[in-house]
């Protein structure tokens, strides 16, 4: 059966069979007048792109057109040769040349107040359409709208860094927790007071045989990551003795943190700074060099404050005045019965077995540090002297080197012996008082920079792959996989402490798998939640 439509309209519909033996009835013949169109997607497709590519471009180029010849124009026959598909060089020229003096004139008009400028770009536009002004007027509504611009942001910098410095001192609420719970179980738990280390070890205090590592901290969380990561990476955990000096205020929760946590193989010794019995000889010099700090600190915060301090905030660390980081200069006196120890700070995350350090040849020298870098020569692991020292003050030009590469604090192995034998302690006290004989402005406040000057020509550069710093900057180094992961020491130096909640997250992972989250006291405390 076969269907017949006339594409002229339907005039006759005709039904055949092609199976039957009847004629068919074929349609009729269209009339030579009646054109034939036929309209195909294929046709129609094509233009509707072209016009999707070409219109906008019209509508744009007409926009500015109208725009550019409205600024040159003051009449409209002047107007009426609009050029649509070319540019008019010579007028945009002029206009250039107009906006150039314009801004000129703005620069040597001096100061542009408050009142004259705008909020934002979109206001500004409005109101040269409503209130049409010549160039120079549109040239200082711009002066004066960036000038504002970049004063609230100048003032947003600020205060974000003050918000940044004020976070990174704060002592997160669950680190507070767990010293007073810890406190508290030392009150009430006979295990928590347990001696330390038990008394068939007692021995291993002193004996060289052992590998001694020494931590000077207030944070039971931190040296309990310093721990368990040097134990955890060890090729001879049972070698292992950690020295741990803490305060007054922190003893107790220390103190029970590793009575409750101990280890068999390991031995921890935890002693607070009130259990010493030192000479009055040296309790009147370690006053005085805190009273010197203490003022070296006070004359640059009155400098930040007064705006005379162009500096970043971190010359301001609390850490600063903390009497344990300044007591590292004492280390001969905190352990007069050692020879040769590794001093770690708090904020470092141990990765590889340290043995070897023990057996380094310091070659006569009294430190062993980290000074060339794995980012190539002439490229510090830290920062140089003139971060730390005033070269402007010619006792520093005379003695030092402006562009040499500080050593890194933080991981270090220390020759006692050969320390005892120096005058490096007395050398450090020399330069404290030159320092206040001075007005206090040959160094940053800190305890780096007269460490540098002290130990100066008795330091032995180690390996850099011992001990990457800079993961606790803002914004952290960037530091590939494959440094990381072949540092023996990663050290989380600057305001970004990997247990604030503005340490990086990016590098914080590497500090938080050391940390036993199934502890009952960091359960309660909800530590890093």
């Amino acid at each position: 059966m076969k269907f017949y439509i006339s594409t002229t309209g339907i005039k006759r519909l005709t039904i055949s069979n092609s199976n039957s033996n009847s004629t068919a009835v074929k349609p009729p013949a269209p009339s030579s007048t009646a054109p034939r169109r036929r309209i195909s997607t294929r046709s129609i497709l094509p233009l509707l792109l072209t016009l999707a590519i070409v219109l906008p471009f019209l509508f744009v180029r007409i926009a500015f057109l109208v725009l550019e010849s409205a600024a040159d124009c003051s009449s409209s026959p002047e107007c009426s040769g609009w050029r649509f598909f070319s540019r008019d060089d010579a007028s945009h020229s002029r206009l250039s040349e107009e906006f150039s003096r314009a801004l000129v004139d703005s620069k040597e008009g001096g100061s542009v107040g408050r009142e004259d400028g705008v909020e934002s770009f979109n206001e500004l536009v409005k109101e040269m359409i409503s209130k049409p002004q010549d160039m120079r007027a549109f040239a200082l509504k711009t002066k004066a709208m960036l000038h504002a611009m970049e004063q609230k942001v100048k003032s947003a910098r600020k205060r974000e860094s003050v918000y940044w410095y004020l976070a990174s001192h704060g002592v997160p609420k669950g680190l507070h927790c767990l010293c007073l719970k810890l406190a508290e179980e030392y009150a009430v738990n006979a295990k928590a007071r347990a001696r330390l280390p038990q008394p068939e070890n007692i021995s291993r205090l002193t004996d060289p045989f052992f590998h001694h590592l020494v931590l000077l901290t207030d944070n039971v969380l931190a040296a309990s990551v310093v721990i368990s990561s040097a134990i955890r990476h060890s090729a001879a955990p049972q070698k292992l003795v950690f020295h741990i000096i803490t305060d007054k205020k922190t003893y107790t929760p220390m103190h029970a943190w590793f009575a409750i946590n101990s280890i068999d193989s390991v031995v921890v010794e935890v002693k607070g700074l009130h259990q010493f019995d030192w000479s009055e000889e040296v309790n009147n010099r370690v006053k005085d060099m805190l009273e010197i700090h203490r003022l070296i600190w006070k004359r640059h915060y009155n400098d930040f404050k007064d705006g005379k301090e162009n500096r970043e905030l971190d010359v301001l660390s609390s850490s600063s005045l903390s009497l344990l980081n300044h007591l590292r200069i004492y280390v001969p006196e905190l352990f007069p019965d050692l020879n040769k120890i590794v001093f770690l700070d708090d904020d470092i995350v141990v990765q590889h077995d340290m043995s070897s350090l023990w057996e380094l040849d310091l070659g006569g020298n009294v430190v062993g540090a980290v000074v060339d870098s794995w980012c190539g020569d002439g490229c510090c692991p830290g920062r140089k002297y003139s971060h730390y020292l005033n070269f402007s003050h010619p006792l520093i030009s005379s003695n030092f080197d402006p562009d040499r590469c500080a050593w890194l604090y933080g991981m270090n192995v220390f020759d006692l012996e050969a320390w005892r034998r120096s005058n490096i302690t007395s050398t450090y006290h020399q330069w404290l008082k030159h320092n206040l004989n001075s007005g206090l402005a040959l160094w940053r406040p800190g305890e780096l920079p007269p460490s540098m000057m002290a130990f100066e020509g008795h330091m032995q550069p180690i390996d850099p792959s011992w001990h990457v710093a800079g993961l606790g900057e803002r914004p952290p180094q960037l530091l590939s996989k494959e440094v990381l992961e072949d540092a023996a020491v990663i050290h989380f130096s600057g305001p970004a402490k990997p247990w604030l909640e503005i340490g990086s997250p990016e590098v914080r992972n590497l500090w938080n798998k050391h940390v036993n989250f199934s502890n009952k006291f960091i359960k309660r405390c909800r530590i890093m939640e």
